[in-house]
This record gives C-alpha cells, sequence and structure tokens, in this order.
C-alpha cells in the first residue's frame, strides 16, 4: 500500500472533521477519494503530507511513518502535491515560480515542463496574483508532474479549468501513472472519477463509507426491489450486505453491497412475488452510501 490509515483522527476544538479513519491505498493505482463538502478529505490529505498534525491514530505514506518529521520530509521528496487552493508565491511569475523549483526535485524533467507548459499555453512572464483560477490550477500541475513523482496527491485538480483544460489534466494524470506513479485525488466530479480511476474510498463525517476497485464496485454492488403479498418481512432481510432499505406499501427496496445471491434466495424464501435488480453508476453509488444512515 502506498498510503495507509488506522483509526486517523482530527479535532479542530468542538469540530471532528477526521473521525477514526482507515485507508489503504494500493500502489499503482488512480485512486479517487470521494466524498461531501466537509467530510474530511482536505484535512487527510494534509496530515498525510505533514501539513496538519493527527489528533489520534496514525498514518503511512510509502510504509514511512507521518508522525516522524524525517519521514514526512522524505515523503513530500517523493509526492507531487496539487492542493485545494493552489496557493503559491504570488509576487513571482510563473518563469521565476519553476525557476526556483526544479533544483528541489532531482527527477525533475524539462521535456517534461516543455510539453506541460506548451499544452496548459501557460504565460511565464505573467506574475502568479495576476492568474485566474484556472491558470493557477495549470501552473500547480505542472509544479507537481515535472517532478515525476513517485506519488500524486491532488485535491480537486480540475477545479476552475474548462473542459478542454480537464480533458488535458486526465490525460497527463493517466500518463503519470502509465509511467509509475501512483495517484490519489480528490474530486467533486463524478465524470472524472469514472474516467480514470480504478480504485474509489467514499468517505462521510470523516469516516470510511465504502472502498474498493472500481470494477468490484460496479459487479457487487446492486439496488434490489422485492414486491411480497403480504407485510414486508424487514428483519428477515436484514443479511450481511444490506447497507440500505426502505418500505413503500408491500415492496422492500435495499441497496446490496455483496451478498447478492444469499439476499435473493432469502427473499425468494419469504415469498416475493416480483424482483427488480439494478446495477449502479458511481454517481448512484455514490449518493446511496453518503445520504443519510440506513432507514426502515
Amino acid at each position: 500500500m502506498v498510503i495507509e490509515t488506522h483509526a486517523l483522527v482530527k479535532q479542530f476544538r468542538r469540530t471532528l472533521a477526521v473521525d477514526g479513519l482507515d485507508l489503504a491505498i494500493p500502489e499503482g493505482r488512480i485512486s479517487a477519494f470521494l466524498g461531501p463538502n466537509g467530510s474530511g478529505k482536505t484535512t487527510t490529505i494534509k496530515m498525510l503530507l505533514g501539513l496538519a498534525h493527527p489528533t489520534a491514530g496514525e498514518g503511512f505514506v510509502f510504509g514511512e511513518p507521518i508522525l516522524d518529521d524525517a519521514s514526512s520530509i522524505g515523503i513530500r521528496r517523493r509526492v507531487g502535491y496539487v492542493s485545494e487552493d493552489k496557493r503559491l508565491y504570488s509576487f513571482m511569475t510563473a518563469e521565476q515560480i519553476l525557476d526556483f523549483s526544479r533544483p528541489l526535485f532531482p527527477r525533475w524533467s524539462r521535456e517534461r515542463e516543455a510539453e506541460l507548459i506548451a499544452t496548459f499555453r501557460l504565460p511565464l512572464r505573467q506574475k502568479f496574483k495576476t492568474f485566474s483560477k484556472g491558470m493557477r490550477t495549470k501552473l500547480a500541475l505542472v509544479l507537481a508532474l515535472a517532478r515525476r513523482p513517485d506519488l500524486l496527491i491532488l485535491d480537486e485538480p480540475s477545479e476552475g479549468l474548462d473542459p478542454i483544460a480537464t480533458e488535458q489534466m486526465l490525460e497527463a494524470i493517466v500518463r503519470a501513472s502509465a509511467e509509475g506513479a501512483s495517484v490519489f485525488f480528490s474530486s467533486h466530479q463524478i465524470s472524472e472519477v469514472e474516467r480514470i480511476a480504478d480504485h474509489v474510498c467514499v468517505v462521510d463525517h470523516g469516516r470510511l463509507m465504502l472502498e474498493g476497485s472500481l470494477d468490484e464496485l460496479r459487479e457487487n454492488v446492486r439496488r434490489m426491489h422485492f414486491a411480497f403479498p403480504g407485510p414486508v418481512p424487514v428483519e428477515e432481510m436484514s443479511l450481511p450486505g444490506v447497507r440500505k432499505t426502505h418500505v413503500d406499501g408491500h415492496v422492500l427496496s435495499l441497496t446490496a453491497y455483496g451478498n447478492l445471491e444469499e439476499i435473493a434466495a432469502r427473499a425468494n424464501t419469504l415469498g416475493a412475488i416480483s424482483a427488480d435488480i439494478q446495477p449502479l453508476g458511481l454517481r448512484e453509488l455514490f449518493l446511496e452510501t453518503v445520504d443519510g444512515e440506513e432507514e426502515q
């Protein structure tokens, strides 16, 4: 695993931003980190990079502990990071920021830098403080990708980008992955995640709600509707894998995370007169996962 956390907690006075988070992010994959606003994604990323200190728990990047100062410095040397606010040196031009950054990273690729500058059409002699939000994002991406990191950590990397630049960004991420980098990125854009991610983590209220490869989730998660001739046997249908249930008259609707055959067989045994089983897309899966607690 390129990233691991165990019972990671971050408390800000009365706000519990991260609540016992357990992550296991596989090496060499493009992993999406999804959750609604305020779910703890940015706080988690900052703790992984030593920019915030955990209240409790532990974390590891490249197998190195994030709580150890020396290890944290070593981690940041191997990571290309694009922050949510894309804050850089406002008084410098883009060219000066690049000149300042290159010597800090021994694996920096001038060739990759030049390709990205041309792709994003960066105005090198313009001061950063005059950049639009999209231009700030583009420069941050150049800085992260040109250093050829072992791990890319991207917090809302498409923020401010138009559709063409978003497409260019996704291509650059996939290329970095193909060249050996692991990728861990947060995004509110489900369509972006579906296009490039092969592993997904969903968090809500600072807790891990769902994790797995995108292919496995598509294969194993279903919305199931069963109609019964009489009262709905809700308790009898409370099987492993059932995560959310709703009763409407004589129809039981549920979301099942695995154990699909046993759930369907139980409904049949209990006298269901019809069954409708539907796959879920990532958007539906995300909404099902973070949309409140189980209801009956």
